[in-house]
């Protein structure tokens, strides 16, 4: 695994799920804490800062009437009813918490749904940065963070999903997916582990 062929790619990290007021947030909230995703984010972030790894986010968006979504079901029909991730509310932006390193992530605009590869031009950029390594963070485990990879897995991508950097409905659900989904075809480590796979020897 080489620093510079590798993306993070932060997915959800919005306040409609990880502040507190945002409508989103008891989805989350319990798996969030237990494994202290905030927090193990941030400090991979700190750490990732001046290394080459491009560093990604890819927020989620609607329009005020939800036009994009024909027919929702399940957490979309959810997303719908409650007003979430409207394009231009508070609850849309990014987190707090991802501020000081807007410079160094690179938005990539157009997810609709679940899979961060479907409506944007994530594959071209990875592809034109001589990307081999994914590695995902964030928001839903069993939802966004497998779809997503899943078709990074499909594409050639070496996946990695990081067991404390993502957010699940339940800590069964996460504890689930991180022991017995994601390693049909991905790896799982902590954000420590990865960082010692890219030989990162001092941690902050």
């Amino acid at each position: 695994m080489e620093s510079q062929k590798t993306a993070l790619i932060l997915i959800g990290y919005q306040n409609d799920y990880f502040s507190p007021d945002g409508v989103l947030y008891k989805v989350i909230e319990e798996s969030s804490k237990v494994t202290n995703v905030i927090a193990n984010t941030v400090h991979l972030l700190k750490c990732l800062a001046s290394s080459p790894t491009l560093i990604v986010t890819t927020p989620i968006f609607f329009t005020p009437n939800y036009e994009e979504l024909i027919e929702p079901i399940g957490i979309l029909k959810t997303i719908k009813e409650v007003n979430a991730f409207q394009m231009g509310t508070p609850g849309s932006e990014a987190i707090a918490e991802l501020h000081s390193f807007e410079d160094r992530i690179l938005e990539v605009p157009g997810k609709r749904g679940f899979n961060a590869f479907i409506n944007t031009n994530l594959d071209q950029i990875l592809k034109q940065r001589g990307i081999t390594d994914i590695v995902l963070a964030g928001a839903v485990t069993s939802i966004c963070i497998d779809s997503t990879g899943r078709a990074a897995h499909e594409k050639g991508y070496h996946v990695t999903t990081l067991s404390d950097c993502t957010s699940a409905r339940t800590v069964f659900e996460q504890e689930f997916y991180c022991s017995t989904v994601f390693p049909l075809y991905a790896q799982v480590m902590t954000n420590r582990e990865l960082l010692e796979r890219l030989n990162f020897t001092v941690y902050i």
